[in-house]
């Protein structure tokens, strides 16, 4: 069965009519772009999938990376997959024209690359990591640094990684024991072993750039001790030839669930002496200039768990369009034809769960592809400073919420294609497989919970939570005046209500009560923001659809729009209630979790 990878039409409905991606082009910095030069990106992204990544998937997962002590093996075809996305321009499609970038917004770059996604699972994750180190690094870096890295990884000579993890401290980053000695020459040098590396070893490009955090001998403990360092794989000369190897060692792979067209390696640094690596910015100050890379992986983790969930959507409801099996329960005749399973009415619930989901968890993920473009390229510098207190907000769930319900989203395309979907026959388990790594890299749900309700909730005197519920509090008031959207805009009102009241309450038992008990429901309090920043998003579509269906449009397009009302009905009638019982828990400071002994186990 040959089914389209993602809905295009959906996709140009989340682009131009609820986030009007055209309207950027009126911005200095996108005015050589239009509404036909991103489709073009579009197409091609399109075209790369189908033609490089769709027929190799089922290879790449069958056959997963080895190491022989020497060299790692993978199929040869993920290489030129890659190298196609590089020729392409997509893998600096946000990057300056000057640096042969596309200049992209972040917004349409990221509905673009939902293709290459969709078909290549975390093969794109190479491209997606380099680019977010290549962004540190110019974010951070001396000029000089940013000639000799930066511009090689905007090409495709080099690739970059994140290495933060390690055996005994796992993601508690102040407990790391990663060590840097200050060189006579101005360099440093690095020791220790990190794990869990995406992307640590392969062959695909001529050297690989890691960001390294490590401590330098003498600095404080914890946190504020922790510095930032480019360790390269391969000793780079002046010229920007490759130099001789540095002290960079692959431990070994790690073997995975899922997602097993990129490596996932243990690396050890400086068995030898002791790796070279180059402080980024000043000493101590590693822990934030990673932040800058691990919100921008947070956003790429949610969008990779969204877009999983879209395109398992999308095969689930082809085959269910296509599979004939049994007949309604009214249908008495037993000589009557079967019917296709789309129409029995469990098909079409697992069908609405998946698009509410997915469709949902996108949504979110544009809207901070949208903020991230906002924060750099608004008009004033208000509305700049506006859009980086809410997206810095939005981070924990927009990482979280696609990750956590996407692959739900998935589970529901296996059930709908029964035995089917869980033979390999079918990809729709492979999605599943591939998407549920999103709950626990770059921050699990736990620690993306304490995130928020912990940090993001209080900080700058609850500005970003106010500014998100004010948000919230327009588009409601907006539904109320729509006579078919104004139940569900006060149904939104009430939970809007029932989250500052519980949130309240969190906060005035953290004066005096055991923050461990108080915050042990944390997740319960990121379940509940989600679900209702879900419900404020498909209320957003809701009203997009209600005025494009007042203008009468043809019968395709109706169609479209009021499968985007059912939905957002699907989701105010069995998915929105739950917030209630979650907020319940909450308010009363609930404690089975924390009053748990490890000996009652």
């Amino acid at each position: 069965m040959v089914a389209p990878i993602l809905n295009q039409r959906d996709l140009e409905f989340m682009l131009y009519e609820l986030f009007d991606a055209e309207g950027l082009c009126s911005r200095e910095r996108y005015r050589d772009h239009s509404r036909e030069t991103f489709s073009a990106a579009m197409d091609t992204a399109q075209t790369v999938a189908e033609k490089y990544f769709i027929p190799i998937r089922m290879k790449v997962d069958a056959q997963q990376p080895t190491f022989d002590g020497e060299k790692i093996d993978m199929p040869e075809e993920i290489g030129e997959s890659l190298k196609a996305v590089m020729e392409s321009g997509l893998a600096a499609s946000t990057a300056d024209f000057e640096v042969g970038g596309m200049q992209l917004p972040l917004i349409v770059a990221s509905a673009a690359s939902a293709y290459l996604t969709a078909a290549g699972s975390t093969m794109m994750g190479y491209s997606g990591l380099t680019t977010a180190n290549a962004n540190l690094i110019q974010a951070h870096g001396t000029s000089e640094q940013v000639a000799k890295w930066v511009e090689p990884m905007r090409t495709g000579r080099f690739a970059g990684t994140m290495a933060m993890t390690e055996p005994g401290a796992g993601s508690g980053l102040a407990d790391l024991t990663t060590s840097a000695t200050r060189a006579d020459d101005g360099s440093y040098r690095i020791s220790g072993n990190k794990i869990y590396i995406s992307g640590g070893d392969h062959d695909f490009n001529e050297n690989i750039v890691h960001l390294v955090l490590a401590r330098v001998k003498g600095a404080e403990k914890g946190i504020k001790g922790v510095s930032l360092f480019i360790v390269p794989k391969f000793l780079v000369n002046d010229d920007g030839s490759l130099g001789e190897r540095n002290d960079v060692a692959l431990a070994g792979l790690f073997h995975k669930m899922g997602g097993r067209g990129q490596t996932s390696t243990a690396l050890n640094f400086g068995e030898n002496g002791g790796a070279e690596g180059y402080l980024v910015g000043e000493e101590g100050q590693g822990i934030r200039y990673m932040f800058h890379m691990m919100n921008e992986a947070r956003i790429m983790v949610g969008t990779m768990a969204a877009v999983t969930a879209l395109t398992g959507f999308q095969y689930s409801l082809d085959y269910a369009k296509e599979r004939p099996q049994g007949r309604l329960l009214s249908e008495k005749d037993p000589h009557s034809p079967m019917i296709n399973i789309i129409n029995h009415p469990d098909v079409k619930r697992m069908l609405l769960a998946q698009k509410a989901y997915a469709e949902g968890a996108y949504a979110l993920c544009l809207l901070g592809s949208q903020l991230a473009d906002d924060e750099k390229t608004a008009e004033t510098q208000e509305e700049r400073d506006a859009a980086h207190l809410l997206l810095d907000f939005l981070t924990p769930i927009i990482k979280t919420w696609p990750s956590e319900y996407g692959p739900k989203a998935n589970y529901y395309a296996i059930q709908v294609l029964g035995g089917a979907g869980y033979t390999n026959e079918y990809p729709v388990e492979m999605f599943y497989r591939d998407n549920r790594l999103n709950p626990i890299h770059e921050g699990t749900t736990g620690i993306q919970s304490l995130d928020l309700i912990g940090r993001k909730v209080p900080m700058k005197g609850f500005a970003g939570f106010k500014a998100c519920l004010s948000e919230m509090a327009k588009t409601i008031e907006q539904a109320s005046a729509v006579a078919s959207l104004s139940g569900y805009a006060s149904e939104l009102g009430e939970t809007v209500a029932l989250l500052q009241k519980v949130t309240e309450t969190v906060m005035a038992a953290t004066q005096g009560e055991d923050p461990d008990k108080v915050f042990s429901n944390s997740v319960k309090y990121l379940d509940m923001f989600g679900h209702i920043v879900i419900a404020w998003l498909w209320l957003k579509q809701g009203l997009v659809a209600e005025a494009a269906l007042a203008r009468k449009p043809h019968a395709e397009d109706e169609q479209f729009y009021r499968g985007k009302l059912q939905a957002l009905r699907y989701f105010y009638r069995s998915e929105l209630p739950e917030v209630h019982v979650w907020g319940k828990l909450i308010a009363s400071l609930d404690s089975t979790n924390f009053d748990m002994q490890a000996e009652w186990f």
